[in-house]
């Protein structure tokens, strides 16, 4: 993993982008930011499971998907299956030494209450 630090690269209201094995963030600070950290990994973890590409494909299929359902672009970002395993475990600092491959699909779906 290679940290990046630029705000060019770091859309607009977001703090970190991942793409393998690159992490561009927006402030210097993040780079010890454990949870920060934790999140984008998790992310490196999900792009390496599909070969990179896919999940690039994937995740912009899902936004699109997330912007039908939700009618609102930062509901759709929160609700990419991706974004909802790394945002319910980034302060878990252990969570990727037992994650099983594919966890991901997991918050594909919401779970029925």
């Amino acid at each position: 993993m290679f940290f990046v630090v630029t705000k060019y690269l770091t859309p607009r209201g977001f703090r970190g982008l991942t793409v393998y094995p690159f992490v561009f963030m927006r402030y210097a600070s993040d780079k010890i930011n454990l949870v920060f950290v934790n999140h984008e990994k998790i992310h490196l973890k999900q792009q390496l499971e599909l070969f990179i590409l896919p999940f690039f494909i994937w995740y912009l299929l899902e936004y699109l998907l997330r912007l039908v359902q939700y009618k609102n672009a930062f509901l759709a970002y929160k609700n990419i299956s991706f974004e909802r395993e790394a945002y319910a475990n980034e302060s878990d600092l252990d969570y990727l030494n037992r994650r099983k491959l594919y966890s991901f699909l997991s918050y594909f779906r919401p779970k029925s209450s």
